[in-house]
């Protein structure tokens, strides 16, 4: 076994050029989320409808992400298939600024989630390979990325629809996505041309085939994977309700709107630097229980505190603990994988997600069709327990990993 080597040269600015990347993957979903009470006002849409929306690109991601891992691991092209996805994130929701149907709406979201199935399962293992010895505290960079497109967005979008309309709004968003993609298309050539000739780019399908056995078999990789399903089922329910909450019952202008996701997403860019580097120090296992414990005593205080101010203080201590999973989940699940699978490690992790991020919205928005929009952030924090207990069950280590 090779002692792991020093990251190659140049490896901290290909860093930050895939951390812009992962920033531009979640602007577009950011800037939807706040537009979505609007959208849901012009068709006239329920409470489930709206979160059937979401469910609809979070079942296209989920059935894309293990082909997408499997893409990854077996051709290796990592800068054109995180090209690609970048593409394949924005564009649909150009598309969507001229539909005026329901089905319609759900295709083009749809469109999205298979985009966004070659992102993360390319990006995250290329840095993790780069950075052995600091995998918490890289991911959590390139977790920040996604948070800046997060806080950002909905400042800018909310912003804009003070003077435009939706419609208008999304064909203009278009603008900075094409900048920020070209820039990206030959900082990726760059990362592609400079990686070394001794590693290896890809595997034939009957390895591929055979190590997805043995990582589907893996105790730890099937439990953070179904926890981080339920976290994140807590995460897009959250996204899809927060903004529609704020703005029919509390009354909140779009501004305002972006200005409380703004606190959400801005406590977890401060806090997934933290998270990640206290949990290469102090173990991954206990910095996900703490957060995720905090962040269920945090929604049950939403529920209590709603329409008050100490509801607004609550959304951006909830960014804070909630956000910070992300990364230490991502840096423990490829510890306990080969490195050869780690695409398809990924993959199955955000699959999973995927699967949650698809049944969240769906039943939160059926609870607040019977029991009222408060009623849902109590569903948010019973999500957030199960996912801690998964967490709590799965292994330390590789060895007792393995089935």
């Amino acid at each position: 076994m090779l002692a792991a080597q020093a990251p190659p040269r140049h490896a901290w600015r290909e860093l930050w050029l895939i951390t812009l990347g992962h920033g531009l993957t979640h602007w577009y979903p950011a800037t939807f989320y706040l537009l979505l009470p609007l959208i849901g006002n012009e068709l006239g849409l329920s409470y489930s409808e709206i979160g059937l929306v979401m469910t609809s690109q979070f079942i296209a991601s989920a059935v894309a992400n293990i082909p997408g891992g499997m893409v990854v691991d077996t051709i290796g092209r990592k800068g054109l298939l995180m090209a690609v996805s970048l593409f394949w994130v924005g564009f649909p929701y150009l598309l969507i600024g001229f539909t005026h149907s329901y089905p319609m709406l759900l295709i083009c979201v749809a469109l999205v989630g298979f985009g966004n199935s070659l992102w993360h399962p390319t990006a995250i293992p290329t840095l993790a390979g780069r950075y052995p010895d600091r995998k918490g505290l890289v991911l959590s960079l390139h977790g920040m990325g996604g948070n800046v497109g997060d806080a950002i967005a909905p400042i800018v979008i909310g912003t804009a629809l003070a003077v435009f309309s939706w419609r208008q709004v999304v064909v203009l968003n278009v603008a900075p996505g094409l900048v920020v993609a070209l820039l990206m298309f030959a900082f990726l050539g760059t990362i592609r041309l400079g990686e070394r000739k001794t590693q290896a780019e890809g595997q034939s399908l009957a390895q591929y085939m055979s190590g997805l056995r043995h990582l589907l078999r893996n105790r730890a990789v099937v439990l953070l994977s179904v926890g981080s399903s339920f976290r994140t089922m807590t995460q897009t329910a959250l996204l899809t309700f927060l903004p529609v909450y704020l703005a029919r019952e509390m009354g909140y202008s779009p501004a305002l709107v972006g200005a409380c996701l703004f606190a959400l997403q801005g406590a977890g860019f401060a806090a997934a630097p933290v998270a990640g580097h206290m949990s290469d120090r102090m173990g991954r296992k206990q910095i996900l229980i703490g957060a995720m414990a905090t962040s269920a005593v945090v929604l049950a205080g939403m529920a209590v505190a709603g329409g008050s101010p100490i509801f607004v203080a609550l959304i951006a201590m909830l960014g804070f603990f909630l956000y910070a999973t992300r990364p230490v989940i991502q840096a423990w699940l490829l510890e306990t994988t080969p490195k050869n699978m780690g695409g398809s490690s990924i993959g199955v992790l955000f699959g999973a997600q995927a699967v949650g991020g698809a049944l969240g919205p769906y039943l939160a928005g059926l609870v607040a069709d019977r029991h009222g929009l408060s009623a849902t952030f109590y569903f948010l924090a019973a999500t957030i327990v199960v996912a801690n207990l998964f967490v709590f069950w799965t292994p330390h280590r590789r060895d007792e990993a393995v089935a």
